[in-house]
């Protein structure tokens, strides 16, 4: 499963594009509608897609891991993202504000039990979800593990990550005065909500390109230039659950609480050189979880679109369609 042929793309080992059946703007309380998309076959195995960020938003990209004959798809733009509205607002947008949503699109669409699919924050979220509401959950398949534990947060944000990247991360950190450098996260908090658009965006721009760059394992350091409005909301979102320490009671929750998924199967699929989210998380996930297998994809990093890590997902989701079906 880890072998990754060069001569493959990510794309390759997808389903054709598809578009939804619906969609519709979810009130979900606090002032928020969330944009929702069904995919797929409505009488299918249903699962619920939960992306990254905090802010990152959903994409027709994600719809291609699930055979459209087999799987009802679900697919949302969390609290301030994509097309949900208020955008970029962070008020009342916290992770348990986020698993109510879940539990509500799961009741607007009248399923009982899904599957829950998400990669880096969207582990994070499905195992909030499922630690919440195990009932729910028939198996969790979970990509670039992140616990948001503050050792995560240090690796990423404290200087870790930018050993192998020291020109990059020095771009990061000469954006902020000296006496400031020992925090970023509250550094460029105070210039993300600064209420100057203007230098909201520069800051914006710079939390999101220390991230994008380190992504892939093939990247080279150079990103592209994504709407300012989108790296503004991304970048602020992010950086709002990051300074709340994902809005956990104590830093490891998630690892603690994995016994409340002696009933719930999962599958991880982790990148080995994953430079965000390192595979220590996973494997101590994978420890604590006794019914999660974890799938260790050599020659891969973070990113969703890794080959590798595409065609494991793809392969992980046909096969639990198997039994389902």
């Amino acid at each position: 499963m880890d072998k990754v042929s060069d001569q493959k793309s990510a794309f390759s080992y997808l389903y054709p594009q598809i578009v939804p059946n619906d969609h519709i703007m979810l009130a979900v309380g606090d002032g928020h509608e969330i944009y929702v998309e069904e995919c797929g076959n409505p009488e299918g195995i249903p699962v619920v897609v939960l992306h990254g960020g905090p802010g990152g938003g959903c994409s027709p990209y994600m719809r291609r891991f699930f055979n459209p004959q087999l799987y009802r798809i679900i697919l949302f733009d969390q609290r301030g993202c994509g097309r949900s509205k208020p955008f970029a607002s962070v008020e009342a947008n916290t992770t348990w504000h986020l698993v109510r949503d879940i539990e509500a699109i799961r009741t607007h669409f009248g399923i009982e039990r899904w599957m829950v699919f998400g990669g880096s924050w969207g582990a994070t979220l499905a195992l909030a979800y499922a630690q919440s509401h195990p009932d729910r959950a028939i198996h969790l398949i979970l990509r670039g593990v992140f616990l948001a534990t503050q050792d995560e947060l240090d690796w990423f944000y404290g200087g870790g990550a930018g050993r192998f990247w020291p020109e990059l991360w020095a771009n990061f950190v000469d954006a902020v005065p000296d006496s400031e450098r020992n925090d970023l996260i509250s550094a460029y908090h105070r210039r993300l909500f600064s209420g100057n658009r203007a230098e909201e965006i520069k800051f914006a721009r710079a939390w999101s390109v220390w991230e994008s760059a380190l992504a892939a394992i093939g990247s080279n350091g150079v990103t592209g230039d994504p709407p300012a409005d989108y790296t503004r909301a991304f970048a602020r979102l992010e950086n709002h659950y990051f300074k709340n320490n994902a809005f956990f009671e104590c830093d490891g929750q998630l690892l603690q609480g994995a016994t409340a998924l002696a009933e719930v199967s999962g599958t991880i699929v982790q990148g080995r050189f994953d430079m965000i989210c390192p595979p220590m998380s996973a494997f101590k996930l994978q420890k604590v979880w006794p019914r999660a297998k974890l799938h260790m994809i050599s020659q891969a990093g973070h990113a969703l679109s890794e080959p590798g890590i595409t065609r494991a997902l793809v392969q992980v989701m046909d096969g639990l369609a198997r039994p389902l079906r």
